[in-house]
This record gives structure tokens, sequence and C-alpha cells, in this order.
């Protein structure tokens, strides 16, 4: 008898979730984020009503379709929202109402110099010697996408202060003593240089690299704490594939020279160059999943919307009509229409939070859709700054990914949450 009423209640508790009302009840989520002077609505498919406590910080309407709740935030501060059907209270959804925060859009292509922690292996060399061809860095067992951070005890920051201790250890026999990063780990190797047969001088059998250039798209300045995020997703080496562990950066002004259309298959590029000026901008401090992020040391416009403008939280982004900001031609940035296809309110962090695609026929005539170099451009929608662009679907090029700017926010060290700047 147990297992018959076991089956039924597991054949009961599987049909509940085929409703619509109890889907619908599972997915009102217990916690809610508005701002102050902003709304957000909870939609629910029967009639709902909701009572309220700490009224100082919100309000509570119900729509007159009787299935809409509006929830409007009036002052910094915690309440709480309870749901009752035919009377009864059936969910507690607590309300979290935060200070009003803007930021100044972006748009502008900007050119990036990355210098690494260190200097970045990113091949291996094999050197002709009496005894054939060797690499010691492959003999010292150092890998491709290892930073080596110090040789013989000296922090080493650039190229050029390997090329001292490679003539010592030739002079005097001795081995390099090497530490690496690799990844989360600290390795010690020792390290042999061989003579090149060919030039007679010693060499150490690494392709190194100690900086990194490109061209992205400003997404956000915040004119109080000066900070900025731009690109929206990390910056990796180009042979590698990692990650750039970032020591310093810079950025500069760039021009968008020409354009090389995309296809299916086929990402365009955004081709630039640096302004003639080289004028640094501002620094980099985090190169990270969501971006790179440092600080300005001037305002910047865009000629289009030089007003701060309120942020989105990831769950008030709707989809529908929508519009970036991004540079097709020299350093005017333009206006375009796009759709968001698709959104999740994300409760953590989290990239390719978006799907986007092109639908102004200017910008599919002359990029043919998402174009490397676009990656950072501000998404905008109902007077709000949602997110940025950061990836471009290869067999679709009108379509890509992007990211909330909720997440690039708290990368930059800005703390919406309580209206204050963390120490980046």
């Amino acid at each position: 008898m147990r297992k018959i009423i076991g089956v039924i209640l597991l054949v009961l508790f599987t049909s509940l979730g085929f409703v619509e009302e109890v889907r619908e009840y599972v997915q009102i989520p217990t916690q809610i984020k508005v701002f102050e002077s902003q709304q957000l609505q909870l939609q629910s498919s029967f009639p709902v009503s909701a009572s309220q406590d700490a009224e100082e910080a919100f309000t509570v309407q119900k729509n007159s379709d009787g299935k809409t709740l509006d929830v409007q935030g009036k002052k910094a501060g915690e309440g709480e929202v309870v749901f009752d059907l035919a009377g009864f209270p059936v969910k507690k959804v607590g309300v979290d109402v935060l200070p009003n925060f803007k930021v100044i859009p972006g748009g502008q292509s900007i050119g990036v110099k990355l210098n690494s922690l260190g200097v970045l292996v990113v091949g291996h060399h094999q050197i002709n010697t009496e005894e054939g061809k060797k690499s010691p860095g492959e003999i010292a067992n150092v890998k491709v996408g290892d930073i080596i951070t110090n040789i013989n005890g000296t922090k080493i920051e650039q190229m050029s202060d390997v090329t001292p201790f490679i003539e010592e250890a030739g002079k005097t026999g001795k081995p390099l003593d090497l530490v690496l990063k690799r990844d989360a780990e600290k390795i010690e190797t020792k390290l042999y240089p061989l003579k090149d047969e060919n030039d007679r001088s010693y060499r150490i059998g690494l392709y190194i690299r100690d900086s990194a250039a490109g061209i992205g798209t400003m997404t956000f300045y915040d004119p109080s704490s000066k900070k900025y995020g731009a690109l929206g997703h990390v910056i990796s080496d180009m042979d590698t594939k990692k990650p750039i562990v970032v020591d310093n950066g810079q950025i500069v002004r760039s021009t968008v020279t020409s354009i090389e259309k995309g296809s299916n298959g086929n990402p365009g590029e955004k081709l630039a160059r640096f302004s003639s000026d080289h004028k640094i901008i501002g620094n980099i401090t985090r190169n990270s999943a969501f971006g790179i992020f440092g600080e300005l040391n001037q305002k910047i416009q865009n000629g289009i919307s030089d007003d701060a403008m309120p942020v989105a939280l990831s769950s008030e982004v709707k989809e529908g009509p929508a519009k970036i900001l991004t540079v097709v031609a020299n350093d005017e940035v333009e206006e375009f229409d796009v759709e968001v296809v698709s959104s999740v309110p994300q409760k953590f962090p989290a990239t390719k939070g978006m799907v986007i695609k092109i639908t102004d026929e200017r910008l599919l005539e002359k990029t043919g859709g998402i174009v490397q170099g676009m990656s950072g451009s501000p998404i905008i929608q109902n007077g709000k700054v949602i997110g940025a662009v950061t990836h471009v679907f290869v067999n679709d090029p009108t379509s890509g990914y992007g990211v909330h700017i909720e997440w690039m926010l708290n990368e930059a060290g800005i703390d919406i949450y309580e209206n204050k700047q963390k120490v980046s």
C-alpha cells in the first residue's frame, strides 16, 4: 500500500510541474533588487495581491490586469513583499532598494597596451649545438604559457632584463635559477644556456614576450571614481591562448581606418591605428573574463550620450529592441539598432548573459554584423546601460553574446549594492 501511495504522490508532484500556475509560482524569485526611482514588474498568469513592509523604501501596486505587480523603489533600504492567492499567503519575496547609480556610456575605439607580470614564454627554439639541436628551455621543463618572474633572485619585468643573465651564465657555466608562474602554481627550475654553433652566442631556447597590443571599445566611465570598463572579455595571448596576467598597461585613443566585413564562418574585423599623439588616457590594472579595467586620467565623450545614464540589473533586461554605441569609421561614435534575443537574470557573475542580434541595416551593410574590435560596445535599452557586446557567433556574424553591466561594474571595483567604491 505504501508503494502505491508513493507512486500516486510521485505522479501527482510530477504532473504539478506541468501546471502553468505552479511553474510560475516556482519561478517567482525569493529576492529582487531595484534602484531608487526605478520600477520593476513581477508578472504572473493568475490573479495575485501582495502586502509589504518598509513602505518608506518602496511601494507595491497591482496593475489593472490583476496579474502584474509594480515594485517602485523610493529610498535605499530593504523590505518584503508577501504574495497571497485567494487571501492566503503563498510566498515571501525580499526586496532590496539600491541607491541610484549612473555611468557615462562609452562606444569609443581605444588602443590597448598590456605589460605582463614578468615575461611570457610563447614557444621553444631549437639551438644548433655541438651535440645536435636542443632547447635548454625544454630540458628545464619550461612550458609554453609559463611566466618567468624571477632569475637568480632578481625580479624580471621585461625581455631586456633576461639577456645579462644569459651572458653571465654562458661565461661562468652556472645555471639560471628560474621562478615561473604556471597558472596558480609557483615553479622553480634550473636552466643551462647552450652555445649556438651558428653565431657562438649563448641561448635559452625560448621565445618570450613582455607586452601585447590591440584595439577594443570603451564600455563605461564612472565620473565620480574615474573607473572604467572596456572590452567585456579577457585579453589572451595570441600564441598561448591563455589570459595575460597584467602587471600594468595603458589605453590610448584609436582611429578605425577600415572594416573587414564578416561572413558565415569568417568573423570580420575593425582595422584601426593608435592616435598619432599616443596620448595615454588611462591605465589598466585588471584583465579578467569580464574585460579590462582601470582608471581614466581625463573625461571622455562620445558625442551622443555624454550625460550619466542609469544602469540595469540583469533581472531588468528584457527581450526586444536595444541600441549599441560603437565606431565603424574614423573616431565617430554612432548608435545602431540591435535586438536582445535572450537574457538570463543571473544571480552571480557570469559571462555570456545575453544573446543579441544586429538589426540595423546600415551596420549590417558596413560590417556584416559583429566584428572583432567591437567588443565592449555598450548596449542600451529603455534609457539604461544594460551591458556590452563580447563575442560573435562564427556561423552567424549578425548575432553574438553580451555581458551584463552589473558584472562589469563589479569587476571594476564599483559596488552598486553598497554605493561605495571597493579598493581594486
